[in-house]
């Protein structure tokens, strides 16, 4: 493991996610998992989030994008929170649930609207 990327990722991660978030899934590892959330921190985190390439608030509308698409509503709620706490507002939430509405179905988009009411009622935006 690249212990800088690591650290990298778990920075990004928390920023996105939240600290309290992100560390309670880094205890609840076992022998089993542990080796996937260290390489997911470092790959997924920290080598794809700490591109500064991409600005954070633009990555979370294309997880949100590619999330949606693939029907990973779990996935989706937890980014959709993150997408709030990257500065996406609920308008460009909504504009992007409209991408997934023309590119995957509207099944799959109400779908995603369902989620992001949750996550914005639980957030005070709606």
């Amino acid at each position: 493991m690249d212990q800088e990327r690591f650290e990298l990722g778990l920075s990004k991660r928390k920023a996105t996610l939240g600290a309290a978030y992100v560390e309670k899934n880094l205890a609840a590892a076992d022998d089993f998992t542990r080796p996937f959330q260290e390489a997911m921190t470092e790959w997924c985190w920290g080598f794809g989030w700490g591109d500064e390439t991409i600005d954070a608030k633009t990555r979370s509308m294309m997880n949100l994008a590619m999330i949606g698409a693939l029907g990973k509503m779990h996935e989706w709620e937890i980014h959709c929170r993150g997408a709030l706490n990257n500065g996406v507002s609920k308008a460009e939430i909504r504009s992007t649930i409209h991408v997934v509405a023309i590119y995957c179905g509207v099944p799959q988009a109400l779908e995603c609207f369902r989620v992001a009411r949750k996550v914005l009622e639980e957030a005070g935006e709606l």
